[in-house]
């Protein structure tokens, strides 16, 4: 505990203060990037029937390295996210991992992200940033109804008991 004690009485003002500058930068810069990516999304995003392939049009060589690319950035994003979430460390670390989970494919990733967005109070307040901004609100699927287990009927359950 010394050695902390001893490393809180060498930080000066200056630094301080770089470490404040450098945490609000990345603050409103993560919050810029997102609420960009959010008015940039189509409003059929998060249906079933929206086309997410990534470079589709491309030839498979360059399509997969694409891929590739941009999942190796996710993790790194990810990384980095998990860097930042540190106490002490400047920086917001929650939506840097926010951002690289947006990039990296894994299996439930959709159902995941209509999780998160189906959220009466995340999708309220999407839908309100993508109206200042002369976005239509988002689309989603309606969510199915559960499939009702089939009940035993009580005349046939005690005809097999007697």
């Amino acid at each position: 505990m010394d050695w902390l004690w001893n490393l809180l009485l060498e930080v000066t003002w200056q630094q301080v203060a770089w470490g404040v500058g450098l945490f609000l930068a990345t603050f409103f810069g993560s919050l810029a990037v997102v609420a960009l990516l959010l008015i940039k999304l189509p409003a059929k995003f998060f249906l079933d029937s929206h086309d997410r392939g990534f470079w589709i049009d491309r030839h498979p060589t360059v399509r997969y390295s694409g891929i590739a690319l941009k999942n190796l950035l996710g993790i790194a994003l990810i990384v980095l996210g998990i860097a930042l979430s540190l106490p002490g460390v400047p920086g917001q670390g929650l939506l840097t991992i926010l951002i690289g989970l947006v990039l990296i494919d894994f299996p439930g990733k959709r159902r995941l992200e209509r999780f998160i967005v189906g959220r009466p109070k995340v999708l309220h307040a999407i839908d309100q940033l993508r109206a200042r901004f002369g976005q239509e609100p988002l689309i989603l699927d309606e969510p199915e109804p559960p499939v009702p287990k089939p009940a035993i009927e009580n005349s046939e359950h005690n005809s097999r008991v007697s």
